[in-house]
């Protein structure tokens, strides 16, 4: 058998879709949501909605040529949180889980109660956490990091326990020490359950942050629907919510990415 037909075997064998698939599945997203915005428009103008109501797609976008609404300085302000909150989730659920997976003391002792404290609705928390440090930037990225750790603690404390103990055993007798096994044994292991405890976060980092402003903040997107609320500039509300959602879909979006250059295609978590 020539060398390119089992080339051509392997990748049908992996699953992975031809560039071709691929290229027709992303400009199918793309036309479906240009169609949507389209009809969008088209039923506005055609029912004479008041804008206040719903407003067009132009007259969203028209909204960004205004200075009034610091848009650029509002959207980085959001993304800080967003982004700010996420990391130190991430960092902080995969150390935590690996000190439970180090220690069965400390899982029985201190593991019920983050499952505890996560019941806690995190909106409730918000004016707490506000009251304990002030209101602003920093306790944005803290609500946002609560609403994102826990998914990844518990997805990662998952993936480590699913390491084969043989390789442990392995590390072990070649005087190997808990670090290393951690890098170049259980992390790797692991690495399909943390992204998909990733992308659950990046879902709740959006919701963390606008959650933040939205109880008390001076800054950011989530701030400025609040102040347009009151003169009813729904296009501005709107303008709002799409840069809130292009922020979250470039996080997602940059979690998929590392996804496809850390994990095989096969070990890979749907979610």
């Amino acid at each position: 058998m020539a060398a390119g037909d089992r080339t051509g075997m392997d990748t049908a064998e992996a699953g992975a879709p031809p560039p071709d698939g691929r290229r027709l599945r992303w400009l199918t997203i793309l036309a479906v949501h240009v169609v949507a915005v389209i009809v969008w428009e088209v039923l506005v103008r055609m029912t004479s909605l008041p804008a206040f109501i719903l407003p067009a797609p132009s007259a969203i976008l028209a909204t960004l040529a205004k200075s009034n609404y610091a848009w650029l300085s509002n959207t980085w302000v959001t993304s800080i949180e967003i982004f700010g909150g996420y990391v130190l989730s991430l960092v902080a659920g995969v150390l935590l889980a690996l000190m439970f997976t180090w220690s069965r003391l400390l899982t029985l002792a201190v593991f019920p109660l983050f499952v505890t404290l996560n019941m806690i609705p995190k909106v409730a928390l918000g004016p707490l956490i506000i009251v304990w440090f002030s209101y602003g930037i920093g306790t944005n990225v803290l609500i946002t990091l609560s609403l994102c750790f826990f998914p990844i603690l518990l997805t990662t404390v998952r993936g480590l326990k699913e390491v084969e103990p043989d390789l442990l055993d392995l590390v072990r007798s070649l005087k190997g020490s808990r670090w290393q096994a951690f890098i170049y044994i259980q992390l790797p292991g692991a690495l399909p359950y943390v992204f998909s405890g990733m992308k659950v976060a990046a879902i709740l980092a959006v919701a963390g942050a606008v959650v933040g402003e939205f109880i008390s903040s001076d800054r950011g997107l989530g701030y400025l629907m609040i102040q347009v609320q009151a003169a009813l500039d729904t296009p501005a509300m709107f303008m709002a919510v799409v840069l809130i959602t292009l922020i979250g879909i470039l996080l997602y979006l940059l979690v998929v990415v590392l996804e496809h250059l850390l994990v095989r295609r096969d070990a890979r978590i749907s979610s």
